[in-house]
């Protein structure tokens, strides 16, 4: 059994934004169609699902590095922000996003609340090692060298 460290990220996420979008648990808020991702974006997502691609990282994330706090996911999904003609600054992400999104994904049964921040839940990492071993199977069918492993 694959697990997520055996496939590739973007893979992964995109798959999963897949099966999170069928979730009726995870909705984006009403504020996410104008909103940006914190200050240091210039503009608002171009994509339309961005709510769930954000869902699955915030899952991967968790998953690899768990128990995580908000304030560690807020500095992770930051970025670079041009202060006029000094150097550029790193800026947080912002809270709201990430904290909703991680709400919505305890409610749907894939992250859990610890003590020391948010960890990923039996449940999640079932569902979560599935869909990697999905994958892998698919990635092991085009390279022939990885089909004695799947």
């Amino acid at each position: 059994m694959a697990k997520v460290f055996d496939v590739p990220a973007d893979d992964l996420i995109s798959k999963l934004s897949d099966q999170l979008k069928k979730d009726k648990k995870i909705n984006p808020p009403e504020w996410a169609s104008y909103v940006k991702t914190g200050t240091h974006a210039e503009k608002i997502p171009q994509n339309r699902d961005w709510w769930y691609t954000r869902c699955a990282s915030l899952v991967r994330k968790v998953y690899l590095h768990g128990p995580i706090g908000i304030s560690d996911l807020k500095s992770y999904y930051g970025g670079r922000k041009r202060i006029g003609y000094n150097l550029d600054h790193h800026k947080d992400a912002g809270g709201a996003i990430i904290r909703n999104a991680l709400q919505q994904l305890e409610a749907s049964g894939y992250v859990e609340k610890k003590s020391k921040g948010r960890s990923i839940s039996s449940e999640g990492m079932k569902r979560v090692d599935r869909l990697a071993t999905e994958i892998f199977k698919e990635i092991s069918k085009l390279n022939k060298d990885l089909e004695r492993y799947a």
